[in-house]
């Protein structure tokens, strides 16, 4: 269950790499002093919407909404392959609890660590243990690490009430 923190979270994170990758360099290109503050709020109202679809239970639009942010924010024509510590970030943690690694089917063990937290060695333990499954060619699939964080997602305590008597 993904709580208002992550939604906050996701949106501040959103709105600094869209003013990094998208307004930024438009003011550069424009070369104008012309305001880009119509731009600027419906992004803020999209980073709203976008974090909502990334953290919400409909993991096929959370998958597109997904793709089409990296497509777009990180563009390249290389398979997207962010560095481990890229999924410890606000988005990093939406897009392996969406799609898992959406550039690959498998990755290697010390990227499945980063997706999920844990060291190299706790990834070898979780795999042993028939937590995560192996690739066939090596490293874990992409899908047991999504299923894995869904899983947990789905056990975390809910947070105590507070009785207002």
């Amino acid at each position: 269950m993904t709580t208002t923190e992550d939604h906050v979270e996701l949106v501040a994170e959103l709105l600094r790499v869209l003013e990094a990758r998208i307004l930024d360099p438009l003011e550069i290109l424009l070369a104008s002093d012309e305001p880009l503050e119509p731009i600027r709020a419906r992004l803020r109202t999209e980073a709203e919407v976008w974090a909502a679809q990334l953290l919400g239970a409909d993991r096929a639009r959370a998958t597109l909404t997904a793709a089409r942010l990296i497509g777009v924010l990180f563009p390249g024509d290389a398979p997207f392959d962010p560095p481990a510590e890229w999924w410890r970030t606000a988005l990093g943690r939406a897009v392996a609890r969406t799609a898992g690694h959406p550039g690959a089917a498998a990755v290697p063990f010390s990227t499945a660590g980063a997706m999920l937290g844990i060291t190299r060695q706790g990834v070898h333990d979780l795999v042993k243990r028939g937590k995560l499954d192996r690739a066939p060619d090596g490293g874990v699939t992409s899908s047991s690490i999504r299923d894995r964080l869904d899983r947990l997602e789905q056990e975390k305590p809910h947070a105590p009430r507070r009785d207002h008597r």
